[in-house]
């Protein structure tokens, strides 16, 4: 699975960090970091994130 995060709709609530902490984190100045792939056994925590994002910047690929 590869994880992208449209960095210029992301406005860092945090929310995809609350369903897949082990993917997505705030970092000390606020701002998001992520890994962009992840092992497929938090493929339904990414999906979660990706579904609760407010502005929808998560992109999910193959």
């Amino acid at each position: 699975m590869k994880v992208t995060v449209d960095m210029t709709l992301c406005e860092d609530h945090g929310q995809c960090a609350i369903a897949a902490p082990e993917v997505f984190r705030i970092n000390d100045d606020g701002h998001l970091e992520y890994e962009g792939e992840p092992s497929d056994e938090l493929e339904e925590y990414v999906e979660e994130a990706a579904d609760v994002c407010p502005v929808q910047a998560i992109l999910l690929g193959a």
